[in-house]
């Protein structure tokens, strides 16, 4: 996960381990799993939905964190894009 703050918001990026560095295809949509952008502190699931709740904006890709949101409540399953099969999702609170 990577965490950056800018005034009074702030921007979590995480993914699941595994999809760092991984370019993900699925028709004309090419989404990368950007190093620079989701590369960071390595953190477990449940410490990730815990900066997801103090965080005002989120950008979460992988089945693991994007199952765990769901389930705590954070994104609606309908809010969910699956590229190539593997979620992706994004939270904005105003």
């Amino acid at each position: 996960m990577n965490l950056r703050k800018w005034g009074q918001h702030t921007l979590l990026a995480t993914c699941d381990a595994e999809l760092l560095g991984k370019i993900l295809r699925d028709g004309r949509i090419v989404f990368e799993v950007r190093e620079e952008f989701y590369k960071g502190l390595r953190v477990s699931v449940d410490e990730a939905i815990d900066l997801m709740r103090q965080s005002t904006i989120v950008n979460m890709v992988g089945q693991r964190i994007v199952e765990k949101a769901i389930e705590e409540g954070l994104v609606h399953p309908e809010a969910v894009l699956k590229i190539s099969g593997v979620p992706h999702a994004q939270i904005v609170k105003m």
